[in-house]
């Protein structure tokens, strides 16, 4: 084994963490990029066209899966192309938890300082000590503390940052803390974080794309060849070919696994698949099972508003990327697009579903809303609720009834509730404002 490295070193070769030598990278430049049938790899071909015309009717724009690094499937609908340019929305904070680890890695930063060493004091509304107790890791995390019901949740000057929580103690899902950190990057750093970003990343994958400012938001552009090479930089674990561009292993286990024991299914800004529950933007709640269960167990994913997508997994050296339009299946922060998605490629992998489409929560329509006296729920068909559930916001249950499709609420408080209502075939949810 010895003669063997030493050989290696002779050569002037390298062996990366990541098992670069068992994954293909297109070219940094132009649009070269290997492919591999379906055929080949023992897939169901008769299954693709009913992919693609699902997609179609789910607003898709672009569609792609590698595997080992080589295109498999790549499709583009409704005039969009190779070359069209969309956003990664949220999809992009995984791209924020990158440049993050690359920062501390370089000594520009540590995930553990408090945020106000480089905001400076006062970037939030909180008293001293409670802002200082804000680090990094929170902004990774979501677990800031602060208080993401305020009337604009993406407002980041102070008057919008105030206090609900001590950090590290809540699990809430807050676009504010996590969009100032880059501005910490650019604090860090002593550069613009389109500069950092191209010159950490961007360029060292062959990707495209920038940053742009909408509102309070820093957005992520690219086309979707660029979000499958970034998949790929992930599931090959921070090496790209022979350029390693996160060395710090531990680091990158941080960001794909589960950050804190408030929310299991969340990493630094990634979304992880097969833990036993999870938590969901806008709400307290803990819900059992996993976030997409037709997916891998061990899928990790860049999720972002409209059903932007980028899904890695590496037990099967998969990356799948969907840019489009909103599947129009939202359910809270993932949507049951997730799964039908998955529930199809499924098909086309030859893998059996291993959940029914039944078990999983739907999209529930209550009317009207805002409502001040009584919730109607829109249930299919004839079928009755056999158990209503209102749970307030921080996750108590405050009514419970059985067999009823109005739902009497002139009694709790004014604000937003989450309702879940089963049936003997299925499980519905939504939420509502209590006026």
């Amino acid at each position: 084994m010895r003669s063997f490295f030493l050989l290696i070193c002779a050569l002037g070769l390298s062996i990366s963490p990541g098992g670069a030598q068992n994954f293909y990278f297109p070219p940094l430049t132009g649009s070269t990029w290997e492919t591999v049938s379906p055929a080949s790899l023992g897939w169901c071909t008769d299954q693709i066209d009913s992919l693609y015309r699902f997609l179609d009717q789910k607003n898709t724009k672009a569609f792609i899966v590698l595997k080992d690094g080589k295109i498999v499937l790549e499709k583009y609908f409704d005039q969009f192309t190779r070359d069209s340019i969309w956003y990664w929305a949220s999809a992009g904070k995984t791209l924020t938890a990158f440049l993050v680890g690359q920062a501390q890695e370089e000594g520009l930063l540590k995930v553990s300082d408090a945020t106000s060493k480089y905001l400076g004091k006062g970037w939030t509304s909180l008293p001293a000590g409670k802002e200082d107790n804000i680090t990094i890791w929170n902004e990774l995390t979501m677990t800031s503390g602060l208080d993401d019901k305020v009337a604009d949740p993406y407002c980041t000057v102070p008057a919008c940052l105030i206090y609900k929580a001590d950090a590290g103690t809540r699990w809430a899902y807050h676009n504010a803390p996590y969009t100032l950190l880059e501005n910490v990057l650019e604090s860090a750093s002593k550069k613009d974080i389109n500069v950092f970003t191209a010159s950490r990343l961007r360029d060292r994958i062959g990707m495209n794309g920038a940053w742009f400012k909408d509102g309070y938001n820093n957005v992520y552009f690219s086309n979707a060849r660029s979000m499958a090479r970034f998949g790929l930089l992930i599931l090959n674990k921070g090496v790209w070919n022979r350029d390693t561009l996160l060395r710090d292993a531990a680091y990158f286990r941080q960001m794909a696994t589960p950050s804190q024991s408030i929310n299991n299914s969340y990493g630094y800004l990634w979304w992880l698949n097969g833990y036993k529950n999870h938590m969901l933007p806008g709400t307290q709640i803990v819900f059992n099972g996993s976030i997409v269960p037709n997916a891998p167990k061990d899928m990790i994913a860049g999720l972002g508003k409209n059903d932007q997508k980028v899904y890695v997994v590496p037990s099967s050296n998969l990356v799948v990327v969907r840019m489009g339009e909103s599947a129009g299946l939202s359910l809270l922060a993932l949507s049951n697009f997730d799964d039908q998605l998955w529930d199809n490629l499924n098909s086309v992998l030859c893998k059996s579903t291993p959940v029914r489409q039944a078990d999983l929560p739907s999209p529930l329509n209550v009317y009207p809303n805002p409502v001040s006296g009584v919730l109607h729920l829109d249930l299919p068909g004839q079928a009755e609720a056999i158990e209503v559930r209102i749970f307030d916001m921080q996750g108590k249950l405050v009514r419970q009834l059985s067999g009823a499709r109005a739902i009497p609420v002139a009694g709790l408080s004014r604000g937003l509730y989450a309702i879940r209502a089963r049936t003997e075939d299925a499980l519905y949810i939504a939420r509502f404002v209590k006026e």
